[in-house]
């Protein structure tokens, strides 16, 4: 595997598992937490999001460098 494809896989990965925590954090956990870290979970959540696409976007680059189809 392209060295390209596999570090945007794994960005995928963390990224996406970031967001999934940061989004838990923001809305069903928020009554637990102090504003600082709301604050925190609702910023990580946009940063997070916008990592996804950027690293999805670079996946399909790599993939189509390789010559593989993009689905």
């Amino acid at each position: 595997m392209a060295p390209t494809l596999l570090f945007a896989n794994r960005t995928l990965l963390v990224c996406f598992l970031a967001l999934v925590s940061t989004v838990m954090l923001a809305y069903p956990l928020a009554g637990a937490l102090p504003m600082s870290a709301q604050i925190g979970a609702h910023i990580g959540t946009m940063v997070f999001a916008a990592g996804l696409k950027v690293a999805y976007v670079l996946r399909l680059v790599a993939l189509k460098r390789l010559g593989r189809p993009i689905h």
